[in-house]
């Protein structure tokens, strides 16, 4: 793919349903998709899940959501960048109708999965909230569908908030080589917003084989990268602009698992 087809700025995937639309056939990949649906003021929206899995998080706003004969209440956020949101995974082969009151903005992270686990509510309280790295490649992860937080067949999701002016997914790493133990085969999804009027941020994604992935994305509000394969790293924030990401990832493997190999020319003095 050119860089053209793995930066995806704001509104290049829109149609009459989301602001941003990626599924697999988009990505040119097989597993990992991530879709956002803006809805006004009592608007709603009815999606059916197929043969993927999927989380409906709030990036603004609260919502109801109704699936399997449940109805779930979300309370969300104000932001992304106001704290952690709550969330609820609405399994595969099912429907599912989102409603908001107030309106607002919400993220769909979906994979292809073949179990079927049961819909279910996950309270902010219980996300892990994990704080990486230190002095400019300080950061915070919001593990609220990592492998270890939250059971999914396939999907793994979390958030990121990068202070302005540092850097995060760094040390570069990649996850494109199914090694038992030591890496796994995942797909990546980077969705971004930043925080003020005007904000910018910076993608690296380069190769960790012949011919492969090869993107620097200056990246806005609404953009999103898409990392099939190579080191990925760093996510660099303007700064007095603090950015955030939203990582979707899903792959071949038969264990649902995040394992990781760094670029080693980039990891002394840094994790």
């Amino acid at each position: 793919m050119t860089t053209n087809e793995l930066h995806l700025s704001k509104g290049s995937t829109a149609n009459a349903q989301y602001t941003l639309d990626i599924d697999p056939k988009r990505a040119g990949w097989a597993h990992s998709s991530l879709r956002i649906v803006e809805l006004p003021p009592g608007g709603t929206h009815l999606f059916t899940t197929g043969d993927s899995e999927w989380i409906v998080l709030p990036l603004q706003g609260g919502c109801t959501v109704r699936t399997e004969g449940q109805e779930f209440q979300i309370l969300g956020r104000e932001s992304v960048f106001s704290g952690v949101s709550d969330f609820v995974y609405v399994p595969r082969d099912a429907q599912a109708q989102i409603a908001s009151g107030a309106g607002g903005r919400f993220a769909l992270a979906g994979a292809k999965c073949e179990r079927r686990l049961p819909a279910r509510y996950g309270p902010a309280p219980e996300v892990p909230v994990e704080d990486r790295g230190s002095g400019t490649s300080a950061r915070q992860v919001r593990n609220f569908a990592s492998a270890a937080a939250f059971d999914c067949d396939k999907l793994i999701a979390v958030e990121v908030i990068t202070p302005g002016g540092n850097w995060s997914s760094y040390p570069p790493h990649k996850h494109d080589e199914h090694r038992p133990g030591e890496e796994s085969e995942l797909e990546e999804i980077y969705y971004f917003e930043i925080d003020g009027p005007n904000g910018i941020g910076y993608q690296r994604v380069f190769p960790s084989r012949e011919g492969g992935t090869d993107v620097l994305a200056e990246v806005r509000s609404g953009d999103a990268v898409l990392v099939p394969d190579g080191w990925h790293g760093p996510s660099i924030a303007q700064p007095g602009h603090d950015m955030y990401y939203l990582n979707v990832m899903a792959g071949p493997g038969e264990m649902r698992e995040w394992r990781i190999c760094f670029h080693p020319d980039h990891t002394e003095g840094y994790r």
